[in-house]
């Protein structure tokens, strides 16, 4: 497994147990928060782009097949999707919702390379 590989194996990993630690707590310790807050469905959608994309990263880095971009594209499209989505989902501020996109393009973006690269 060559050198980028090796790194987006760990940073998928981590992302991955990351993500099911917020799935969590969002659904248990945050859950009357969420609830009173009326937020669980966005918080449901952090998680769920958070995990998919840490299982995408992990598959294709266990394959070999994991760019720098396409970690990079990846790991901070999750940070920045997901984790302002989480933010809001706890506190309501409305606004993160304008850098959330930025997200999104990122995580877009990585599976745009994954389609160029092939295989």
């Amino acid at each position: 497994m060559e050198a980028s590989s090796r790194v987006a194996f760990r940073i998928a990993a981590a992302l991955g147990l990351l993500g099911v630690v917020l799935g969590a707590f969002g659904a248990h310790g945050l859950a009357p928060t969420l609830a009173q807050l009326e937020t669980v469905e966005i918080w449901k959608t952090a998680a769920l782009y958070h995990l998919v994309h840490a299982v995408a990263l992990l598959a294709l880095a266990a394959a070999g097949r994991a760019s720098w971009p396409l970690t990079a594209c990846w790991t901070g499209g999750v940070a920045i999707f997901s984790g302002t989505l989480y933010v809001l989902a706890v506190t309501g501020l409305k606004w993160l919702g304008a850098i959330t996109p930025i997200g999104g393009t990122l995580l877009i973006a990585g599976w745009a390379l994954v389609m160029i690269r092939g295989k």
